[in-house]
């Protein structure tokens, strides 16, 4: 059955005008009926297991009063209840609006009302963070019904509906008509600042996520997935989609273990492994073991690996790293790098996607000569492909889209052959004494010490209103290493106006799904911390 094209010398257009997501779970059911598209807890899910699962579910939503066109906030955690809500909510031509479980508080409060949700579908643990949430929805006019996923033999504990009991009637779900400009998903980014925006996801965007991964990945039929990626990320959703283009299949994990990883990918015959910013480095700060070259993976492929990890991580586990660089607004991956470090390119994060433009840009949006960075800026080839723009947020998304164009605040430079070196975000760009600093850059550095096990930088306004930089670092365990120490090692790695004035050691960070540092929530406070570098100084020449 071949529902795309795995191979990006065969012109555009690279899919076909009339597939969407329903309409390749059912191809793929009636294709190959037995074939396993996932597994997880010992059970074998097969295609045409999946495809009916998945039509109890909508039957079920359906007789809940769930129509097409509306919105269905889902938190769930990683099982096959997820993927099966994942799919029920778009065969039915609602719009899925992920949410992610850790969520709390104004945070999950402004998602739910902000989407207005005619019902919302969680694990039942989530109901109390949850209840304030759906209470403000409903006052604001949504609807709100709840279902909740409550564990086998529990009893439901909270207002609402059980969801093991919509997917229990054999109904047939109503015929919907689907075309790829539906609007599938509303995914809404954390940001740094700022209010989160609900990126708008079209049909044809889903499936051009899972098209780029097959690129990058070289996705083959009979792979096997570690599948670790939370569904409420586009890298997990991409990777559900991916299954029904390709006949691989997904081993599926509650959630990314370093110390378990590479047990896992053996246990699982995993041939390919997935990584955002800061999972391979996790993965290297394990101790050395006989499974760092028996795991049996061949290719990792993602987004967010810096050229010494790759070098480092190749060396140590023998898989091939293939970079990528994206964002939800354009559907995943707008450059892809597969050839790796056999094409010379080590540490690039590639060219543009073949249904993409991808071009880097000054401040008065003319494209930079090669070498000199500028701005990312994404334009579509294809129809379909890049978000139309946030949900209800005209604001963001005037700022965004300009002239057809996706101004994504990443600064890069692209070489004379079209290949494109990441250099971090806009609002990640600290201005220290005059100097410009890229907090990407000298995190890498910290990170390099062999006691530290990760870290964030981020700038604070000091006594005189100019900005200082803070380290927030997290130690390996056991290790008893000073600020002091940290920052001497710093000034012998990087420029003296990189080295930060302020050091604060940290037992954990608040991240995201897939483990990126959320900055937004670390303390901007000077008098907080455990070493101040301007502190010292001054006490040392008044002595």
């Amino acid at each position: 059955m071949a529902v795309v094209k795995l191979s990006r010398d065969s012109g555009a257009p690279f899919f076909r005008e009339d597939e969407t997501v329903p309409g390749l779970l059912a191809r793929a059911a009636a294709a190959r009926p037995d074939h396993v598209y996932l597994r997880h807890d010992g059970h074998d899910l097969t295609c045409a297991g999946l495809a009916q699962a998945v039509g109890q579910l909508a039957a079920g939503l359906s007789a809940q009063g769930i129509r097409q066109g509306d919105r269905v906030a889902v938190m769930l955690g990683h099982h096959l209840d997820h993927v099966l809500v994942f799919f029920a909510i778009q065969l039915l031509g609602a719009v899925l609006v992920p949410v992610n479980t850790a969520l709390k508080g104004p945070s999950l409060e402004y998602q739910i009302t902000h989407s207005a949700p005619a019902m919302v579908i969680a694990d039942i643990e989530f109901s109390q963070v949850l209840d304030g949430a759906i209470r403000a929805a409903r006052a604001e006019g949504a609807c709100a019904a709840a279902v909740w996923r409550c564990p086998p033999g529990a009893a439901l504990s909270a207002g609402g509906m059980a969801l093991s009991g919509l997917m229990a009637g054999g109904e047939t779900p109503p015929a919907v008509p689907h075309d790829r400009r539906d609007l599938r998903i509303i995914l809404y980014t954390s940001g740094t600042t700022g209010a989160p925006k609900g990126v708008q996801m079209s049909d044809r965007m889903v499936q051009a996520t899972a098209l780029g991964s097959i690129w990058l990945s070289d996705m083959q039929p009979g792979s096997v997935l570690h599948f670790w990626d939370p569904i409420y990320h586009v890298f997990g959703a991409e990777v559900l989609v991916l299954a029904l283009m390709v006949p691989v299949t997904l081993h599926m994990v509650p959630r990314f273990s370093a110390s378990r990883f590479w047990t896992e990918v053996r246990d699982a015959g995993a041939s390919h492994i997935h990584f955002v910013g800061g999972v391979l480095q996790l993965l290297l700060k394990q101790p050395p073991s006989a499974l760092d070259r028996s795991h049996g993976a061949r290719i990792a492929w993602g987004g967010g690996c810096p050229r010494d990890v790759w070098a480092a991580f190749e060396a140590r586990f023998g898989i091939e790293i293939r970079e990528g660089y994206g964002m939800t607004e354009t559907s995943s991956f707008s450059t892809i790098n597969p050839g790796g470090s056999r094409a010379g390119k080590l540490g690039s994060i590639g060219t543009a996607v073949d249904y993409f433009r991808v071009e880097v840009v000054d401040d008065q949006g003319q494209p930079c000569a090669p070498g000199q960075p500028g701005e990312i800026r994404v334009a579509e080839t294809e129809p379909g492909v890049l978000t139309t723009g946030y949900y209800a947020n005209p604001e963001a998304t005037a700022g965004a889209l300009r002239d057809g164009w996706l101004y994504t605040g990443d600064i890069a430079e692209m070489d004379a052959d079209g290949f494109i070196t990441y250099h971090g975000r806009k609002k990640d760009s600290l201005r220290r004494r005059g100097e410009n600093i890229s907090a990407w850059e000298v995190e890498r550095v910290v990170n390099d010490h062999p006691e530290i096990a990760e870290s964030a930088l981020i700038g604070v306004k000091n006594e005189i209103g100019d900005e200082d930089l803070k380290l927030f670092v997290r130690r390996i365990g056991g290790s008893t290493l000073d600020g002091a120490t940290l920052l001497s090692w710093c000034a012998d790695r990087m420029a003296r106006f990189q080295v930060p004035r302020l050091v604060r050691f940290v037992d954990d960070f608040r991240k995201t799904p897939t483990q990126r540092i959320q900055k937004q929530f670390l303390s901007a406070a000077m008098d907080d911390c455990d070493h101040d570098a301007e502190a010292v100084r001054t006490r040392s020449q008044k002595d």
